[in-house]
């Protein structure tokens, strides 16, 4: 039996079994939880409700749009969920790399949004953002300078891309780039399912003094449609334990600093 502390712990969980068995049965849920079965239709309810996966007699099966392989593009609300407490982790052992009167650069994705939730000991940053749900995280701290950087919003990713987004990135010189990806590996870099979100990407980069590459381990060794950068473009990369040990080697090897965290 596993204990979660928290019903978006558990539904994260659910996700991942889903993602790995592609059905999950609601008297087996209840028992691995140790929850009412009441509880567990709940669950899946929810996710269902967010189009995360499709409800059947008994329990749930993989949505078709969740069933894509690991390099397509999710949704926001489906990213939030899976490997969820990796990613919260992730962003605790971030924040720590920024000093009070940073200006940080914080991505899309929402593992680098982690990072905007652990910034409660700050009282002086300037937070730049194209993502819609980091600005909204950074503002509920009433102390901060936050900038959405605007452009095309896009719909998947509640993100701001495009000559815009990138025209406003060049006014600024950043500190540190918190930057999340759908995919990475040593020898391609990093990639995402999306033409605009990387260009957008490339420019953040080129506007940061240090990019540190916040990613939990499911994203290594894939490859997605559009590259965003080498691997030589990162500073730091902050993920879970889980990384294989090979990689670890390489990026030491490239010189990069590499955290790995136990979530």
């Amino acid at each position: 039996m596993v204990i979660y502390d928290s019903a978006q712990g558990r539904r994260s969980a659910i996700l991942q079994i889903l993602k790995d068995d592609s059905s999950v049965n609601v008297s087996e849920l209840s028992k691995r939880f140790g929850v009412s079965e009441v509880t567990i239709r709940k669950d899946l309810r929810i996710l269902k409700e967010r189009k995360l996966l499709v409800r059947v007699h008994g329990g749930a099966i993989m949505g078709a749009s969740s069933m894509n392989d690991e390099v397509e593009e999710r949704h926001v609300n489906f990213k939030k969920l899976v490997n969820a407490r990796e990613k919260e982790a992730i962003g605790r052992a971030a924040a720590a790399h920024i000093k009070n009167g940073d200006t940080i650069l914080v991505d899309s994705g929402t593992t680098a949004q982690e990072v905007v939730r652990n910034l409660h000991r700050f009282d002086d940053l300037t937070i730049i953002t194209n993502s819609v749900g980091a600005m909204t995280e950074a503002l509920k701290y009433k102390r901060f300078k936050v900038i959405l950087l605007g452009g095309s919003v896009r719909e998947n990713s509640l993100s701001c891309v495009g000559p815009l987004a990138e025209s406003n990135l060049k006014l600024f010189y950043c500190d540190k780039l918190f930057l999340g990806v759908d995919s990475f590996s040593v020898e391609t870099g990093l990639s995402t399912p999306s033409v605009e979100e990387a260009s957008t990407n490339q420019m953040m980069i080129s506007r940061a003094r240090e990019v540190i590459a916040v990613f939990d381990s499911s994203k290594v060794n894939k490859r997605a449609l559009a590259f965003i950068a080498d691997t030589e473009a990162i500073d730091t990369v902050i993920t879970d334990n889980n990384l294989p040990a090979n990689v670890k080697r390489q990026l030491k090897a490239m010189k990069i600093n590499v955290e790995t965290i136990v979530p």
